[in-house]
């Protein structure tokens, strides 16, 4: 399979520590790859370095299909970014520095620049100086200006950052249409697990410079069933059934109306069947997938443990 982006054994070290090692991302067309970690994990280095702003030590960046060298300069012509804040003339307009971007990246549309401004809803604050303009709506504007010349790839760096929940739907919302309808690639890190958990096709996470996992959403949904909870009107007689009757070790009662089977052999189907067939009386039955916050959790601790 080809890939927009993808890093082959990328390695950065400075001041003698080594920052990342040996990551290997691999961000496929049309997805939103959700980079998840701690603050201070690597997501920004590995971002500096997909956006030739940083040199790797060792290992080397692939874009769409080349690999990246010092001379790469007309592939980011195809390409959007967030790096960390982003910056902008100050006594100038959001509208001019979004114009003065155009005029750096050679793309002439009448349209686009109204449009990125409306999209962002920055219309009305478009001929203010930006130093006039709140962290939320610097952060709009930096979006505003990475999606101007409708790229291929956007690699965005918290882009969410400094935004009030309505701000943060909107631009989850304004990342699902440019994926759909103008087929655009997300590479988009985050230590906001919800926010990923909501928009992302594939996430990677990183923790302590290493690349823990790659993994869909589709197969963290799919294999990662965390337990079946009941509810039940008599907790002590639907354990003896569980026990007895289905063979169940791995269960464990919560509180009093509620039981949780922990068992990957059990189905709601079999367990249901078998309460109702010994008269107890069941409220409610449902099968609980562990979400992306408990999955990232989990392997975040197994590293902090071998550390």
């Amino acid at each position: 399979m080809s890939y927009v982006l993808q890093t082959n054994h990328l390695t950065k070290k400075m001041d003698g520590k080594e920052l990342i090692k040996d990551v290997n991302i691999h961000v496929k067309k049309g997805e939103i790859y959700g980079f998840l970690g701690p603050n201070g994990a690597g997501k920004t280095s590995v971002m500096k370095m997909a956006t030739n702003l940083w040199k790797p030590t060792e290992g080397t960046v692939e874009l769409f299909g080349g690999t990246l060298e010092n001379t790469s300069y007309e592939v980011f012509k195809r390409m959007g970014s967030i790096i960390e804040f982003p910056t902008f003339y100050e006594h100038m307009s959001g509208r001019d520095n979004l114009k003065l971007h155009c005029e750096y990246m050679g793309y002439y549309s009448r349209d686009s620049l109204a449009e990125a401004l409306e999209m962002l809803g920055l219309l009305e604050a478009a001929d203010k100086p930006v130093k006039g303009y709140s962290l939320g709506m610097k952060q709009r504007l930096g979006i505003a200006r990475a999606i101007l010349c409708k790229p291929e790839l956007l690699v965005l760096d918290e882009p969410t950052n400094g935004l009030d929940p309505a701000g943060m739907k909107q631009i989850r919302d304004l990342f699902r249409m440019l994926k759909e309808e103008y087929g655009m690639t997300f590479l988009i890190s985050s230590h906001l697990l919800s926010e990923i958990e909501s928009i992302a096709d594939t996430i990677g996470i990183i923790s302590h410079g290493k690349l823990l996992r790659e993994i869909s959403m589709r197969e963290i949904s799919e294999t990662n069933t965390a337990y079946i909870e009941l509810i039940v009107e008599n907790t002590q007689k639907a354990a003896y059934i569980l026990s007895e009757k289905l063979n169940l070790g791995n269960f464990k009662i919560m509180d009093d109306p509620r039981i949780r089977i922990y068992e990957p052999s059990a189905t709601t189907q079999s367990v249901s069947k078998e309460l109702l067939l010994n008269g107890v009386e069941m409220i409610s039955i449902a099968k609980h997938t562990e979400s992306l916050e408990e999955y990232f959790l989990k392997l975040t601790e197994e590293v902090e443990k071998s550390c």
